[in-house]
């Protein structure tokens, strides 16, 4: 009984999320729009399509039985590729305000951020708990 309650607790505060993460973007989305900024217009839609896709993918991986390895590797390719696009896409935007050095700092971290990703989903023994 315990793990419903927990599970219904954490699908109300997933939808919750998803719903201020939604205002957010359409606030976001509105301002740029009215600004003429179509560039930051195009970054909101591909990064709130981008998160709404990692969630969903993130539900399908931890829904996957442990006898479906194929479908549970090919949503952990997706979860990286998910993540290292929103890293890429969150780095060209800090590296575009800030000075030359730190931006080459900001690319170093997000590269190490994803190949380091990539290592525990992928180049590892995967135990399942």
């Amino acid at each position: 009984m315990d793990q419903r309650v927990a599970a219904y607790a954490a699908g109300g505060l997933t939808q919750t999320g998803v719903v201020v993460l939604t205002v957010t973007c359409a606030a976001a989305m509105y301002r740029a729009a009215t600004a003429g900024d179509v560039v930051s217009v195009a970054f909101v839609v591909v990064c709130y399509a981008s998160l709404l896709t990692l969630l969903r993918s993130l539900r399908s991986y931890e829904l996957a039985p442990p006898e479906a390895a194929a479908e549970r590797k090919r949503l952990r390719l997706r979860v990286w590729a998910l993540c290292t696009l929103l890293t890429g896409l969150f780095a060209w935007k800090v590296a575009g305000v800030v000075p030359f050095p730190v931006a080459v700092g900001v690319w170093a971290v997000a590269a190490a951020t994803s190949a380091g990703g990539f290592v525990l989903l992928f180049n590892r023994q995967q135990r399942r708990l």
